[in-house]
């Protein structure tokens, strides 16, 4: 679901695009899983994310790298300058 990186945090996430607002559902077969309002067309839904999370970590876009699962629901995704810590904390997550 989350680990540490050199220089900050990757997430492992599921995203179910069309939903009725943004919002993290919480922990879901490994991965975290968001909803996202925007459509699963031409990046919507991936730019969504970026913007969605980078709101959550009160970073910039740009720290916030999609790495894997551009056309896929399952994403991996590393947020720059972010510590492990600070992560669980902006998630509420309690994971050892």
């Amino acid at each position: 679901m989350i680990e540490e990186i050199k220089g900050g945090v990757r997430l492992h996430l599921f995203v179910q695009p069309k939903a009725s607002k943004n919002e993290i559902i919480g922990p879901f077969n490994g991965a975290f899983k968001i909803r996202i309002t925007a459509p699963p067309l031409e990046g919507r839904a991936n730019d969504a994310v970026i913007e969605f999370l980078s709101e959550i970590f009160k970073t910039a876009k740009r720290n916030v790298l999609l790495v894997k699962g551009d056309t896929h629901r399952h994403k991996t995704v590393d947020i720059v300058g972010v510590t492990l810590p600070e992560a669980k904390m902006l998630l509420k997550i309690d994971q050892p």
